[in-house]
């Protein structure tokens, strides 16, 4: 599942004595600041958010950009890229699910697919050209993201593996990760990954309870991960992640916190703990979610509580937003080392670089520029067809985006802001220039989320359960948008 939006809680100002008994002690959030400060807003994946692309940015600025990076004259010249490869197709919809998909049994129909690809990454390859010395251009991070990347035979995954090492240097030390859907393979597809270069997993669990996985369209029994997850660390994968949701339908705290107790057991080096956004009207799938089905707010809150509360009891460290690591994982030591980033795909350890997005739907980032493929199969199969970047809305930063960009990825991945050090680098005296966000973090300040000092911005231990909405202070597009319920909420 890639990374998506998720996640709302609904209005919270009548529930706070219904909420004391539920928080663990862990959990330094009371209701009072919950109901204050749990707003909806963007997850900071990007800045500016990709709702703010626009189809004034096209093929033509896209194709600019990469030119541009391949001449060395934009973004990190010929630092190591990251890819991304969108793979659209699942044998079956979740009803939770956001994603951008495709529903078919048709495995046929992914041979149309891979040679529209080929046609994208020719397209991209011929743009950027070579290295100095016109060699493939190195690339330290490939993610593979759906829909269900699994839903590809080995064959067809190796067909895409050939396409991208014959263009891209992938290094030898670089991340190569695929999300999994454990019903679609097995301990043998699992070695066939591996042995294609994979060496990273990322599988969607969201709930081990049988009437919450039928009341999603999702089974799969805990036994049938177990199985997945021993045979990957069998196989000697650097890495196991497991993608969670709390706020399902027919999900409790005493469920979920048994799903959270199994996944405990399984010990994967990475959970991602996401909170389900019920939004039928924007997503089709969730209109046969029956929503009185669904748990109360407190209920929410409670799973999440819990939750934090179980995994840091069993040696996990809270990364930040909705990321945990056990504490001798990579990410985890990134963090106390103050060496987090953050992209489309999460946290990362990965140094900020320019990411090729590809396939359909796919977000990709050159310089100072994103941009987005179209998002159905006929729009992206037509644009190639006619030998141009499927792209069709994008964005070209303008100053303030990229200081602005600067301040919140800070915050969210170091959690602090130096005045000095910033100011050097954008030759900007920073109270002056954001004196207004300042002043507004005063509600921040006060509650204990955040403290303004006379040489930086610092994110407290509590502030970093809420460091969406202190993130949010500084996005210029939020804070004049009427439609701000859109977004999900920050808990």
């Amino acid at each position: 599942m890639s990374t998506q939006d998720r996640g709302t809680l609904g209005s919270m100002p009548s529930m706070s004595a219904m909420l004391a008994p539920l928080l663990p002690a862990r959990l330094p959030l009371s209701p009072a600041l919950l109901r204050q400060f749990d707003t909806p807003g963007p997850r900071y994946t990007s800045y500016p958010t990709a709702d703010r692309f626009h189809e004034a940015f096209g093929p033509g600025q896209a194709l600019q950009a990469l030119q541009q990076r391949g001449l060395g004259i934009a973004g990190h010249g010929h630092a190591p890229l990251s890819v991304y490869v969108h793979i659209p197709f699942c044998e079956s919809v979740c009803y939770y699910c956001a994603c951008n998909k495709v529903i078919t049994r048709h495995h046929e129909r992914a041979a149309e697919y891979l040679a529209a690809l080929d046609r994208e990454i020719a397209l991209v390859q011929a743009a950027l050209g070579g290295d100095a010395n016109g060699g493939r251009l190195p690339v330290s991070q490939l993610h593979f993201g759906g829909g269900s990347p699994t839903f590809l035979s080995d064959a067809e995954i190796g067909h895409v593996m050939a396409s991208l090492r014959g263009t891209f240097r992938v290094l030898d030390d670089a991340e190569v990760s695929i999300e999994v859907d454990p019903r679609t393979v097995t301990p043998e597809r699992l070695a066939a990954l591996r042995g294609l270069g994979c060496n990273r997993l990322s599988f969607g669990v969201q709930d081990f309870d049988r009437s919450v996985q039928e009341a999603v369209h999702r089974l799969q029994p805990f036994e049938q991960v177990r199985e997945l997850m021993t045979a990957a660390r069998a196989l000697g994968y650097a890495s196991i992640n497991a993608d969670l949701i709390y706020g399902l339908p027919r999900q409790t705290p005493a469920s979920f916190a048994r799903t959270i107790a199994q996944i405990g057991e399984l010990r994967p080096d990475r959970i991602a703990l996401y909170a389900y956004a019920h939004l039928p009207q924007r997503f089709k799938p969730q209109r046969r979610i029956d929503p009185l089905a669904l748990p109360s707010a407190a209920q929410r809150v409670a799973m999440l509580g819990n939750a934090i509360d179980g995994l840091l009891a069993r040696g996990y460290d809270y990364i930040g937003m909705d990321h945990f690591a056990l504490a001798d994982d990579s990410l985890a030591v990134a963090k106390r080392q103050g060496r987090l980033h953050r992209n489309f795909q999460g946290y990362s350890t990965q140094p900020d670089c320019d990411l090729i997005g590809l396939g359909v739907s796919a977000i990709g980032r050159i310089g100072a520029t994103y941009s987005q493929n179209a998002k159905t199969l006929p729009e992206y199969y037509d644009a190639l067809r006619q030998g141009q970047l499927p792209v069709v809305r994008g964005i070209a930063l303008e100053r303030d985006d990229i200081m602005r960009r600067a301040v919140i990825m800070a915050l969210m991945c170091q959690g602090r802001v130096d005045f000095e050090s910033f100011g050097l680098a954008y030759l900007v005296d920073v109270r002056r220039y954001f004196e207004d966000e300042i002043a507004r973090l005063a509600p921040l300040a006060d509650a204990g989320l955040v403290e303004v000092e006379a040489d930086a911005i610092q994110v407290t231990p509590t502030g970093w359960y809420l460091v969406r909405a202190i993130a949010a202070v500084f996005d210029r597009y939020l804070q004049h948008d009427a439609r701000r319920e859109r977004y999900s909420r920050v808990i």
